[in-house]
C-alpha cells in the first residue's frame, strides 16, 4: 500500500521517482549528490530540506544514519 499524502510538489515527486528507479536499477537509495544530480538541484541541503519535508509527510522513511538512508513509505 503506498501512503502517500494528498499533496507533494512538483520537485517532491520527481525525488520521490528518483528514489524509485535507483532502488529498482541497484537495489540501494541515491545519495544526496546523485539526487541533486538527477532532479537539477546543486545544493545539498536543498535537497536535505525535501527529504524532510517528504519524511514529515509520511512520503519516505529513513532506514538510518548512512548517506543512502532513505526508501518511499509503503
Amino acid at each position: 500500500m503506498n501512503r502517500r499524502p494528498a499533496h507533494l510538489t512538483e520537485r517532491e515527486e520527481q525525488i520521490l521517482r528518483c528514489i524509485r528507479q535507483t532502488i529498482a536499477d541497484r537495489g540501494e537509495g541515491p545519495t544526496l549528490t546523485e539526487i541533486g544530480t538527477m532532479v537539477g538541484l546543486r545544493s545539498k541541503g536543498t535537497v536535505a530540506y525535501h527529504l524532510r519535508n517528504l519524511e514529515l509527510r509520511g512520503a519516505l522513511v529513513r532506514d538510518g544514519y548512512g548517506c543512502r538512508i532513505w526508501r518511499p513509505a509503503r
